[in-house]
């Protein structure tokens, strides 16, 4: 009987490790870009619509912190109003599904993967070909 606990014990262990282990998280910032401690790392899927400013270019996201995610200041709540002086981006979505079909893109000389076509185009990336970058 005094044999069984310490196996007892070392099989509950093993089963904690595995466990554990099973439940790690990779997050692949990309090899030329580490991650910005200023930036949100995670963002909520709440649809709580903020217009947001990067310099010169404004765009609308589904809340606050995709926006910062993406480098951008929120500056309103709410959509962003088009200006007259500029036509609508109709060809690009602002909202997307968590679809995972990974795809690589570029803008201008940054190449990055995104989980789908659609969050690659809403980032204003051209999708260059499906899977990994």
């Amino acid at each position: 009987m005094h044999l069984f606990k310490p196996l007892i014990k070392l099989g509950a262990m093993a089963c904690a490790a595995v466990i554990l282990s099973s439940c790690t998280v990779v997050v692949d910032e990309g090899p030329d870009r580490p991650p910005r401690p200023d930036r949100p790392q995670m963002c909520t899927m709440e649809y709580d619509p903020v217009c947001a400013r990067r310099g010169e270019r404004q765009r609308t996201f589904s809340n606050a912190c995709m926006a910062r995610a993406e480098g951008y200041r929120p500056i309103y709540p709410g959509e962003c109003r088009r200006r007259p002086d500029r036509p609508p981006q109709s060809d690009r979505p602002q909202f997307c599904t968590k679809e995972y079909r990974p795809v690589c893109a570029r803008r201008g000389d940054r190449v990055r993967t995104f989980p789908n076509a659609c969050t690659a185009r809403v980032a204003d990336y051209r999708v260059i070909h499906p899977g990994s970058c």
